[in-house]
């Protein structure tokens, strides 16, 4: 059997290349994956959950960590060994309040689509403002990763047949950051009104996310806030989007898209975060925080509460490790009252996850909450309910319209913290497509 070799950047390429009928294509092979995970049997499906081992994570050198995921879907059985920098633990005595009022010098730049990225300048009005917002504290206090270290994973995947027979060695830094966005957009696709977006980080992560709204909905967004603690990284990945080919695709559809940065560089950055979290229709949290980005009331207000919103934090991984407030965790699982002297959009009771039994035991957010498994709901019991609902609409049913308008308009948080089994799922449908296309090397006879 042929083995197929993968690089990071034949991964890249194959991933730039596709177009919005492809993403569909592995959006929903992977949702057909975990909705496999969440509700199927050893004897019905290879991606159920009982297939899927929990991964093993070895302490390495210099802050790092190894992890080794297995995992199979129903014809595959593979493995994924990845290193990555890890944050170390804050100090008990570390008071959220001074990290979350960290004060800041006042600069804004322009957006490149008026001006030259490199070259600072201030804007006059608001909308066009890159400024930027770090939510990390003052000088000594580290909330995330230093920008000296690459979060990105560094390692590799193997693909085997289910009769073990191996077929694909991919590397796994471009594959991680593609599958987490790839399965953090399903429910983002599904939204009604996606007309704002605000993302949390500038690396590999916030990329992917992104690009695949901009496939999925560019059309129907207006406003793209990227907000990093790094304004150079920021202004990197905005300069790529407006001037490297491998964006092209996407310029000329989007081009009325406003395009701003935030970062503790540059601005009145609490104000800023605090306008574009509120205004914001979809929230892609992407960086390895130990702190919360932002304050919950930003959210947890009655101002904040007046519109829907799909929250999606997948760059925190471990329980010291956080993204989101445990106020706005809490707040997303409270009971509905039957009167209310507020208007507010729609909470559904429960936070959606990838994994029940990893987001208990590695997600900061749910253990910080103090979430009960019956709080939490795996985003494949979504999807076995969405398809009942369709089968009985299609039917001349009503269907679940509470779930339906929850999902498409209510308060929605999605928390990941990433299976073997997206690897896998992702990684099988990119090394068909690359023997398609002509991408990376092949070994025959292997």
């Amino acid at each position: 059997m042929p083995l197929t070799v993968l690089s990071d950047s034949d991964i890249r390429s194959l991933l730039f290349s596709l177009n919005r009928e492809d993403v569909l294509s592995l959006q929903g092979n992977l949702a057909e994956a975990l909705h496999e995970y969440s509700t199927g049997t050893q004897e019905t499906t290879g991606c159920c959950h009982s297939n899927q081992p929990q991964r093993i994570s070895i302490p390495a050198t210099n802050n790092q960590t190894t992890l080794f995921m297995p995992a199979s879907t129903s014809t595959s059985r593979g493995i994924k060994v990845a290193t990555l920098a890890t944050t170390s633990e804050p100090s008990r005595n570390e008071s959220l309040v001074s990290i979350l009022s960290t004060p800041s010098t006042a600069s804004t730049a322009s957006s490149p689509r008026t001006a030259n990225p490199t070259t600072p300048a201030r804007p006059e009005t608001p909308r066009s403002q890159m400024s930027d917002l770090s939510l990390a504290p003052s000088v000594g206090t580290s909330t995330s990763v230093p920008s000296s270290q690459s979060t990105n994973p560094v390692g590799s995947l193997t693909l085997l047949t289910a009769s073990g027979q191996p077929y694909g060695f991919l590397a796994a830094a471009e594959l991680t950051a593609f599958r987490t966005a790839l399965a953090a957009t399903i429910i983002f696709n599904r939204r009604t009104t996606v007309h704002t977006v605000a993302i949390f980080g500038a690396g590999a992560q916030a990329l992917w996310h992104i690009r695949l709204a901009l496939l999925l909905r560019g059309p129907e967004i207006h406003h793209v806030h990227i907000i990093n603690r790094n304004f150079a990284r920021a202004r990197q990945l905005m300069t790529d989007i407006y001037t490297s080919p491998e964006w092209e695709d996407l310029r000329k559809p989007n081009d009325k898209i406003d395009f701003s940065i935030v970062s503790n560089d540059y601005g009145e950055y609490n104000r800023l975060v605090k306008e574009h979290v509120r205004r914001a229709d979809a929230i892609f949290c992407c960086t390895p925080s130990t702190a919360p980005l932002f304050p919950p009331e930003y959210l947890t207000s009655t101002e904040g509460r007046k519109k829907g919103r799909y929250v999606s934090a997948i760059g925190s991984y471990r329980p010291h490790m956080i993204e989101l407030h445990p106020d706005i965790i809490r707040q997303a699982v409270a009971p509905e009252h039957k009167r209310h002297h507020h208007k507010h959009a729609q909470n559904g009771g429960v936070v959606v996850v990838d994994s029940l039994s990893a987001c208990m035991k590695e997600a900061g957010e749910i253990s910080q909450a103090n979430l009960t498994p019956e709080q939490l709901v795996e985003i494949g019991e979504l999807l076995m309910v969405k398809k009942a609902s369709m089968k009985e609409i299609a039917e001349g049913g009503a269907g679940e319209v509470g779930l339906r308008n929850w999902l498409q308009g209510g308060n929605v948080i999605y928390k990941s913290v990433g299976l073997g089994l997206m690897d896998i799922c992702v990684g099988e449908d990119l090394v068909a497509l690359s023997r398609e296309r002509g991408v990376g090397n092949t070994i025959e006879g292997f």
